[in-house]
């Protein structure tokens, strides 16, 4: 699950930098707050990656997901590309779990 997990929030961290790019755009957002969500963001998605598999780390993942959606009120493509990228953390949790216990039961099988 890890690593299904960890890719998908590496391609969220570039989209979170793109749309901070997009985001600037705008007259009614500073730089500086852009920047800081934007950062906050992308730090999140990069730390994930390491407490994935620890309690917590999953939802923390969804709230993620559930942030890139509400970005589309500031950048409307955002609304789309949290949609998919919700889509692919959905997958990237439900087959990397099933990938887990058929590791798991391919170890038991290797010891008996």
């Amino acid at each position: 699950m890890r690593t299904l997990c960890a890719s998908t929030l590496i391609g969220e961290f570039f989209v979170i930098g793109f749309a901070g790019l997009v985001a600037m755009k705008s007259d009614d957002l500073t730089q500086a707050t852009v920047w800081t969500v934007c950062g906050v963001a992308m730090l999140l998605s990069v730390l994930l990656c390491g407490v994935i598999t620890r309690p917590g780390g999953v939802q923390l993942g969804w709230a993620l997901q559930i942030a890139l959606v509400a970005a589309g009120f500031v950048v409307p493509i955002m609304f789309f590309l949290g949609l998919v990228f919700g889509g692919l953390w959905w997958a990237s949790v439900h087959y990397g779990r099933k990938v887990d216990e058929a590791k798991a039961r391919w170890a038991a099988r290797a010891e008996a």
